[in-house]
């Protein structure tokens, strides 16, 4: 007789869904928190769904899921319950490998019902009409990265990258003269940017960014890029891909603000000019702050330096002060940074700036570094054909 597998962090709450779960089947719960219940190894045939009632927000729960998952091999179903319902979860859930997710203030409502779309298909039609309806949808699939594409398979791509550009020069002009830089103009670059990605690939978009002389311009735009179809990627909601791809070309927006001496030297900064450099965070911040844009919009560009450990700037923040979205745009700034071309510096090849991701360790959000993988795998050697 197949039973299920429901994972959790808080026994009590995994032995209330399991009592709902009767009419179904029996259901066997495993804390995960408990280390006399890792021994805890069903055979895989007998399990016919694996239920997790964990949090993401921190990590030994998410080990001792994992370690329960990959034991199950070629698993069941997966049913993932979101309690934290944010970008990062939906990453998290989908590399963990979840069919399914439910929020998990729905589950006591929804999750007979999931679970019967899930796990018998045949049965939906006995299923109450109205559970029916409001089953949830399967998790989106990563949207496929497709292989290294040429330049001129990109061209109908350089058209919105054009107009694009044409937002950003008027938004960065508008910062340099201390003119107001309203939120509709960061709305029409990013519906350009968004459009362009679902039309097409992270490839396309870089082959044609790497042509860019202007290093600010091209920064801005290739950042937006990769965040535009990271959001593509993980299949977040379309107005969390909007605030996403507006925050990462917002970013650096108080560049507009640092001399041009040193913002387009030629070689590297000296320590004078990296201090001068390093305000642009908190100077974009204070552009911004009095001109109704959401304060995670405004945390991306404060903050997009700062290091989950506590070592960036300019506020020196600990992980829990870090929000996702921040998070996000970090890892797409940096990664970013090192494929770009500079006068100084040859561009690294996707992978190899993606090892350096990886080896800053407690610096970055490692789910979600994991997640952006396939974007930097994408990448390829494209910023080193294009200066060749």
């Amino acid at each position: 007789m197949q039973n299920f597998l429901l994972l959790t962090d808080t026994p009590a709450r995994g032995q209330r869904l399991a009592r709902g779960l009767s009419p179904l089947g029996l259901t066997l719960v495993v804390d995960l928190l408990d280390p006399g219940q890792d021994r805890v190894r069903p055979d895989p045939a007998t399990v016919r769904a694996v239920i997790s009632d964990i949090s993401f927000a921190t990590s030994p729960p998410i080990a001792g899921l994992r370690r329960h998952l990959d034991r199950l091999g070629g698993r069941p179903p997966f049913l993932c319950l979101l309690h934290e319902d944010t970008p990062r979860s939906q990453a998290q859930a989908q590399a963990l490998g979840a069919t399914r997710t439910l929020r998990a203030d729905q589950a006591e409502r929804l999750l007979i019902s999931t679970l019967s779309h899930l796990t018998a298909p045949a049965e939906a039609g006995m299923i109450p009409a109205a559970e029916a309806e409001a089953a949830p949808t399967p998790l989106p699939k990563p949207a496929p990265v497709a292989a290294p594409r040429t330049v001129t398979a990109a061209v109908p791509v350089a058209q919105e990258i054009a107009r694009a550009d044409v937002a950003l020069t008027r938004i960065f002009d508008l910062g340099r003269s201390g003119g107001a830089i309203e939120p509709h103009l960061i709305t029409a670059g990013a519906d350009l940017i968004e459009g362009a990605l679902r039309n097409s690939d992270v490839r396309a978009w870089l082959d044609v960014v790497w042509r860019f002389d202007d290093a600010t311009h091209q920064h801005c735009l290739l950042v937006a890029g990769l965040a535009a179809g990271f959001a593509k990627h993980l299949g977040l909601r379309r107005a969390d891909c909007q605030q996403l791809t507006q925050a990462a070309l917002l970013h650096d927006v108080g560049k507009s603000r640092i001399p041009i001496a040193i913002l387009n030297k030629p070689g590297r900064l000296d320590a004078d000019e990296m201090t001068v450099m390093r305000e642009h965070p908190v100077l974009g911040h204070r552009m911004l702050r009095d001109q109704g844009y959401p304060e995670a919009m405004l945390a991306v560009v404060r903050s997009h330096h700062e290091m989950l450990d506590g070592s960036g700037y300019p506020d020196r923040l600990q992980a829990c002060e870090i929000p996702d979205l921040v998070r996000l745009v970090t890892i797409c700034d940096i990664f970013g940074a090192l494929i770009e071309r500079r006068p100084y510096k040859r561009p690294m090849a996707g992978p190899q700036a993606f090892a350096i991701l990886e080896g800053m360790g407690g610096k970055l959000d490692q789910d979600l570094l994991r997640a952006f993988r396939p974007i930097a795998d994408a990448t390829g050697n494209g910023a080193l054909e294009a200066s060749a």
